[in-house]
């Protein structure tokens, strides 16, 4: 069974998410997990000095969390009826990355699926606060949704790489069993001006079409110095339908994460964006 964890801020792009998930997971059985974290709904009202105070306001949180929870699950179970899916909802006192990581761990989740922006939704960025704290701390892959996303299937699917990451083999049968689903080919863009690969990568590369054998896959080479560019271009050019990252050292998405921000280097993603953690579990 597919388990499939869904944080959500009860905004519109959490909610477009839990249908996107509800799509790319439809013809597999699947569990899903919608929990709201609340202590920053708490800790956010001027009550910090008086404990009593707290512990009312945890429960009126606690509460309206739940309430709020009923009324997605009677919405997403209307908008997919899907025999094959079912729905977990949890109210989680704790911040989001901490609940999000030990319900994870706890349920050996498959994947977390997320908007990229919540309730305080910056135009200016192409991720909000907390969608790029999960996407650098949480341990398992982790499906970005773009806000108002309208739901296609991933025909065409971009995986750049430079070959020199192992990849998980559980990581790439999530992705084989995903683009199985809809007969997708998976174009993998290797961004280097030397074309010419050494057998570590050759190793890597043969690996990576092994764990892939349902798709069809597409190699490409592109002698772009600017990586964002080059993936950015890649995905207009081809009409890319989800791109797919490692977040590991020495990856393509470490160098976008910590040596600038995704929206400063000009990598403004209007597709899911789905990322690979790179961690044993």
């Amino acid at each position: 069974m597919r388990k499939v964890l869904i944080p959500t801020d009860f905004s519109d792009n959490a909610f477009n998410a839990l249908k996107y998930a509800c799509q790319i997971f439809k013809y597999e059985t699947s569990e899903f997990y919608i929990m709201h974290a609340y202590a920053d709904d708490v800790y956010n009202q001027e009550i910090n000095t008086d404990r009593s105070l707290l512990e009312v306001k945890k429960e009126e949180c606690f509460q309206e969390s739940e309430i709020k929870l009923k009324n997605i699950l009677a919405e997403i179970k209307k908008y997919s009826p899907n025999p094959n899916h079912t729905y977990s909802t949890l109210s989680k006192f704790g911040s989001l990355i901490d609940e999000t990581n030990d319900l994870v761990n706890e349920h050996n989740m498959d994947i977390v699926v997320m908007g990229t922006k919540g309730k305080t939704n910056d135009r200016h960025l192409t991720f909000g606060s907390h969608t790029l704290q999960v996407l650098k701390y949480i341990q398992s892959p982790v499906l970005a949704i773009p806000e108002n996303y309208e739901y296609k299937a991933p025909k065409e699917v971009l995986f750049p790489t430079n070959y020199l990451v192992p990849n998980k083999r559980r990581e790439l049968k999530l992705l084989c069993e995903i683009t199985a689903s809809f007969r997708s080919s998976i174009h993998l863009l290797y961004i280097d001006p030397i074309k010419v690969l050494t057998l570590r990568q050759e190793d890597n590369l043969e690996f990576i079409k092994n764990s892939l054998k349902k798709a069809k896959i597409i190699t490409a080479t592109s002698a772009e110095k600017d990586k964002a560019k080059a993936i950015t271009n890649f995905i207009t050019e081809h009409k890319i339908d989800m791109l797919v990252m490692v977040h590991t050292r020495h990856s393509y998405l470490e160098d976008m994460l910590y040596q600038s921000t995704i929206d400063k280097i000009g990598l403004h993603i209007k597709i899911p964006f789905l990322i690979f953690q790179n961690l044993a579990r």
